[in-house]
C-alpha cells in the first residue's frame, strides 16, 4: 500500500443506496464495497451526508505484533489521546480482545489520554488479514443544523441529496463554478457553502430569493443569488444544478421543463438534473449525453421518487 492511503466508512438509509454510490463514482471515481473504500483521495467526511469516518492510515501490516513494535517506534506523543477500535466488514475479533488492542496501543503513545474531549483520535482495525494505524476523522454533523434554517418548504430535497448533489456536480473540485439554477429557499446552495465550494443561485420568484438570502445570512454564508429568468444569465458555468418544480408549489408544463433545461443547457456543458418524471428525451433533444441516473424514493412514500440525472453537452 501506498503513503496518503485512507479509509473511508459510509452508513445510509436504504432508499439512497444508488445515490450513495453515484455521489462515490465523483469523488472518488469508484464503488464503495461493504460499506467502505480505500482511496488516495482526502476528502473531509462532513462534506458528505453518507461518510462515517475517515481513517488517515499511515502504518499497515499483516503482523499484528509487528504493527504495534512499528507504533512504538513512531515515540508519538499526543497529550489528551484516545484510541477507537473501528470494526470493518469481516472483523470477527471478540469485544475483550478489541480492548485489549485498544491497550497495547495506548501503552505505546506517550501522553495522558482523555476517552471525553480527545485533542486527537487514533484508530485501529482490521479488514482482509491486514491491520491498520492511524488519525481517525469522523463527520461532525455539524450540518444537521440546516434543518432549523428560519424559511423551508414541505417539498424541499433532504439535505442528503443537496450533499449529495453538489459533490456530484463538483466531482470534489473546490475551483469549479457552480450554479443552483431553481435555488429555492437555498436547502442546496446552504450545502455547496458548508463545504467550501463555490456556487451561486438563480430563481425567478422574488420571494424565494428573499427566503434564500435569509437562510444563507442566518448561517453567515454568502453567495449571489440571481432574480431572474435563466435565460437571462451572461456568464458560464462549470456545471448546474437544475431542481425542477414537482407541480406541488410551483406548477410547470412539459413545456416549461423543456425551457428550464434548454436554459441551463446554454449556459454549461455540464447539468445535475432532479426531476419526478422521466426526462431522458429532453436531455437528448438539446445535445446532452447521459452519463448517469439513479431514483431517490422518499421515504414512507414509495409513490414519490426524486430521479437524478448526470448529463454532459455531446462533444
Amino acid at each position: 500500500m501506498q503513503q496518503n492511503t485512507y479509509i473511508y466508512t459510509f452508513k445510509h438509509d436504504k432508499t439512497e443506496t444508488a445515490l450513495c454510490q453515484l455521489e462515490s463514482k465523483y469523488l472518488f471515481n469508484q464503488p464503495i464495497k461493504n460499506q467502505l473504500l480505500f482511496s488516495k483521495l482526502k476528502i473531509a467526511p462532513s462534506s458528505s451526508a453518507f461518510i462515517k469516518k475517515r481513517i488517515d492510515v499511515f502504518l499497515y501490516s499483516k503482523n499484528y505484533e509487528i504493527l504495534i513494535d512499528e507504533v512504538k517506534k513512531q515515540n508519538i506523543f499526543a497529550e489528551g489521546f484516545k484510541v477507537e477500535y473501528v470494526v470493518l466488514k469481516g472483523d470477527s475479533t471478540p469485544y475483550k480482545i478489541r480492548l485489549n488492542k485498544l491497550r497495547d496501543i495506548g501503552y505505546r503513545i506517550e501522553g495522558n489520554p482523555d476517552y471525553y474531549n480527545p485533542t486527537i483520535t487514533y484508530a485501529l482495525c482490521y479488514y482482509e488479514e491486514i491491520w491498520y494505524f492511524g488519525i481517525l476523522i469522523k463527520n461532525n454533523f455539524n450540518w444537521h443544523q440546516h434543518k432549523q434554517k428560519p424559511y423551508s418548504y414541505s417539498n424541499s430535497i433532504s439535505i442528503h441529496i443537496a450533499k449529495a448533489l453538489v459533490n456530484i456536480a463538483a466531482a470534489g473540485n473546490k475551483k469549479r463554478s457552480m450554479l443552483d439554477a431553481c435555488c429555492g429557499a437555498g436547502t442546496i446552495l446552504l450545502e455547496a457553502c458548508f463545504a467550501g465550494y463555490k456556487m451561486e443561485g438563480c430563481d425567478i420568484n422574488w420571494k424565494l430569493c428573499r427566503d434564500a438570502r435569509k437562510n444563507l445570512t442566518h448561517f453567515n454564508y454568502t453567495s449571489t443569488i440571481y432574480r431572474s429568468d435563466i435565460r437571462d444569465l451572461y456568464r458560464t458555468y462549470d456545471a448546474v444544478i437544475v431542481d425542477l418544480p414537482y407541480n406541488l408549489l410551483s406548477k410547470a408544463t412539459d413545456n416549461d421543463i423543456a425551457y428550464i433545461i434548454a436554459s441551463v443547457a446554454a449556459i454549461t456543458d455540464r447539468m445535475v438534473i432532479v426531476s419526478t418524471a422521466d426526462i431522458a428525451i429532453v436531455i437528448s433533444n438539446i445535445g446532452f449525453k447521459l452519463l448517469d441516473y439513479c431514483s431517490v424514493p422518499k421515504r414512507g412514500k414509495i409513490s414519490f421518487a426524486r430521479k437524478i440525472w448526470v448529463c454532459e453537452k455531446e462533444r
